[in-house]
């Protein structure tokens, strides 16, 4: 293995009412920790206005790369939803009303004995050579684009639909990468005087990662460095004993850090609700 995921994991969170401040959002550590309970991690996150040329530009961007993306937010038919249109223009292609979109959309409404209005096969009008992602609230799909996956802005519809679609395309992805992370607490620690062990565990072990965490503390505890590795877990084991022992030479007091795994629990069903 060669420590690192076959696939890269990315996040846009789209809308101009978490930009402003008006919604708090939920999806980021939501998408962390689903992606984190499949032993995968997310490698870059942006938030987004509703602002259709600037999504055209990242869509654009993210498209040509081998990334996957999971976009939530602005699918709707209002006036200030652009994701559809901007995926779209982004790939070059139109909207079309997908026929498992509009299937799924006619279904619903005949369940719930509701008429079938224009206005509502419009929510079924995705990028061309779309994929539908199911709804399992109110049956009114996402889709995907390749491997970008674009899904509405509520959590209690999003949330199941990510969970779909990384069981339904990315399951060969899960816990491909053994992962491991160890770190110790460097009581009044500096990031200046470790640098060159810092430098020297960066190049020597390229199947894991170093990290540096600094705190200033207060008055009672003090400035603490957190300084570990993570990453493949036979070069973390090995980084941190070598790790350890510099810190003591270089007369540094210093504590153990609680280890962890990539496995972490599934995220509770009851967490969709907010």
């Amino acid at each position: 293995m060669n420590g690192k995921p076959s696939r890269s994991f990315g996040a846009l969170i789209i809308g101009d009412e978490i930009i402003r401040g008006k919604r708090q959002d939920k999806h980021f550590q939501r998408l962390v920790d689903t992606l984190a309970a499949r032993g995968l991690h997310l490698t870059w996150s942006l938030y987004v206005a509703d602002e259709r040329p600037r999504l055209i530009e990242i869509l654009r961007r993210t498209l040509q790369s081998a990334d996957v993306v999971f976009s939530f937010g602005g699918i709707g038919v209002t006036p200030d939803d652009h994701t559809r249109q901007a995926a779209a223009a982004a790939a070059g292609v139109s909207l079309q009303l997908h026929p498992d979109a509009e299937t799924e959309i006619r279904a619903y409404c005949a369940q719930q004995h509701i008429e079938v209005t224009p206005q509502r096969l419009l929510l079924g009008e995705l990028p061309a050579g779309s994929r539908i992602v199911p709804n399992p609230v109110n049956h009114m799909p996402g889709f995907s684009l390749g491997d970008h996956h674009f899904y509405p802005g509520f959590p209690q519809m999003a949330w199941p639909m990510l969970e779909w679609t990384l069981e339904t395309y990315y399951q060969a992805e899960f816990h491909a990468v053994p992962e491991s992370e160890q770190s110790i607490y460097i009581q009044d620690g500096m990031e200046g005087p470790l640098l060159p062990l810092m430098q020297m565990i960066e190049t020597k072990y390229r199947q894991a990662h170093l990290f540096s965490l600094p705190s200033l503390g207060d008055t009672a505890r003090g400035r603490t460095l957190e300084l570990g590795m993570r990453g493949e877990p036979a070069q973390v084991a090995a980084a941190m004993i070598e790790i350890r022992a510099e810190v003591t030479r270089l007369g540094f007091i210093w504590k153990e850090a609680a280890a962890t795994a990539s496995a972490h629990p599934a995220p509770s069903p009851s967490d969709s609700s907010g």
